[in-house]
């Protein structure tokens, strides 16, 4: 098969990208395949969803003709289609997990060498479907605001891209750097004014790149840290999300708006200040813990801790916003509630 050499597949990904963005978003309008404003929206009026369909085809081409990095549009391609198909039909919860999981088996027979007994294989494959399945689910959780999942798949990406160079794994630099090239391609459609949305296509292709990458690198040898660091702040709102509405007892599996992100957007945050303050953390966090697994041990203790520390501040930081909103006395003026004295005047 045809291999090109990376810059030239970065290039490629660009163009495809750039070129196919504006006829998909004419298709998407056409056929009136929109994003319906609901309750758990950030948006209030339809947007055409689907614009990921560029992206998976420049990322997907642009692996396929890379040598290192070809085994990744494997997941990437396989999870783009179930996208797809929830974009433009819709399909029921359980169906779609059951179509997830099968990609998530067929890219664990693809990707999981032989070599071990059956069961161990079997193990493994039973593995990287299911993590692949709660990852690309976590990241189109996250994909609620304008330029937000472009971004972070953008950064990941590149943090992937130095990863492989610092470990020796030209898979993880080819394919963080056709990943981000791709995604960087939607962001002029979507991060201020959004014409359109990545869709499920979108964030269910780059989720499962992201996360087969992830899953090479720990197969691999990478320390855990360093492998899940650009993934750690979807993985971070995601799970505490998920752990509190089970701890109230509520409907975990339904749609809500109880993401960090999603409550700084209802505190008032714009959509380009949310993405922006999401992007600082999940660098800043990415640094601590690459950086982590190059220390001595107690270095990489207080440089784990700083990552989970930067991590619960995001995570509680909606909390502060609404303590801190003012609100209206008798007066006519307005005090913070945090600082409210009961025996003032």
């Amino acid at each position: 098969m045809l291999s090109l050499p990376l810059a030239s597949g970065i290039l490629l990904a660009l163009v495809v990208g750039a070129l196919l963005q504006p006829l998909i978003l004419r298709l998407l309008t056409a056929a009136a395949v929109l994003d319906i404003p609901s309750e758990r929206s950030s948006h209030s009026t339809p947007i055409p969803r689907g614009g990921g369909v560029a992206v998976a085809a420049a990322a997907g081409i642009a692996l396929l003709l890379n040598e290192h990095a070809r085994s990744i549009a494997v997941p990437l391609l396989f999870f783009a289609a179930i996208g797809l198909l929830e974009d433009v039909r819709g399909t029921p919860v359980r169906l779609r997990l059951l179509l997830q999981s099968l990609a998530g088996v067929a890219t664990g027979l693809a990707l999981v060498p032989g070599g071990q007994s059956s069961y161990i294989r079997l193990a493994l494959v039973l593995a990287l479907a299911a993590w692949l399945t709660a990852y690309v689910n976590a990241f189109n959780f996250m994909d609620g605001v304008n330029g937000i999942s472009a971004v972070h798949a953008i950064l990941g990406g590149a943090v992937y891209a130095v990863l492989g160079v610092l470990e020796d794994l030209p898979l993880l630099t080819a394919a963080g750097s056709l990943i981000a090239a791709a995604s960087l391609t939607f962001l002029p459609w979507n991060a201020w004014v959004a014409r359109i949305f990545l869709g499920d296509v979108g964030s269910y292709a780059l989720g499962a790149a992201l996360g087969a990458i992830a899953a090479y690198a720990i197969v691999r040898g990478t320390p855990p840290e360093a492998a899940v660091a650009p993934l750690a702040l979807y993985l971070a709102d995601t799970g505490w999300t998920l752990l509190c509405r089970i701890r109230k007892g509520e409907a975990w599996y339904r749609p809500h708006r109880n993401h960090a992100y999603q409550r700084l957007t209802d505190g008032g945050w714009s959509h380009q200040r949310v993405t922006v303050t999401t992007a600082v953390v999940a660098v800043v966090v990415a640094g601590c813990l690459v950086a982590a697994s190059a220390s001595v041990p107690l270095a990489r203790a207080a440089l784990d801790a700083t990552a989970l520390a930067i991590l619960a501040a995001y995570l509680a930081a909606p909390g502060w916003l609404t303590a801190r909103r003012p609100r209206p006395l008798p007066e006519g003026r307005t005090i913070h509630a945090r600082t409210v004295n009961p025996t003032s005047r």
